[in-house]
């Protein structure tokens, strides 16, 4: 297996991701846990405004959103469908932050949900429908109580 590597960083903004090594180790069980190899992610943690100029220049959408996800994974040769997991996946704060209050929850229990919302895109689940939506909704409550 590969040695994962799995870096945090700020574009523009001030933000402090508490427990780094134990969010690295709970991405990379979950990974495991889906039956692929963990690679290279990047989780990059900014604004509302710096993550709407990503979604209008890549995707030329222009509205906010809580999370984009650049997806770099690849197949393994003869090994089924096991993939090496790896990709940036840009989460803007502020919409967390917002979701948060407007789902009654906990900033940091949101903020996991979203982490984990985006390794389970580079696994390959969609939300483009309703069916899997639902999916990735029980995977991510499924995932989030492995971390606690």
């Amino acid at each position: 297996m590969l040695q994962p590597e799995i870096n945090f960083i700020n574009e523009k903004i001030k933000f402090e991701l508490k427990g780094k090594s134990r969010i690295k180790k709970w991405i990379t069980g979950v990974i495991v846990k889906e039956k692929h190899e963990p690679g290279t992610i990047c989780y990059v943690f900014c604004s509302d405004k710096y993550l709407v100029e990503i979604n209008k220049k890549y995707l030329k959408h222009n509205y906010y959103t809580d999370i984009i996800t650049f997806d770099y994974t690849e197949s393994k040769a003869g090994k089924g469908n096991k993939r090496v997991i790896s990709g940036d996946i840009f989460i803007s704060i502020d919409r967390v932050k917002e979701n948060a209050l407007d789902l009654g929850t906990q900033f940091d229990n949101e903020l996991r949900r979203v982490i984990i919302h985006g390794v389970l895109h580079l696994m390959g689940y969609s939300d483009k429908t309703k069916k899997g939506q639902n999916e990735m909704r029980q995977k991510e409550d499924i995932y989030i109580k492995h971390f606690h």
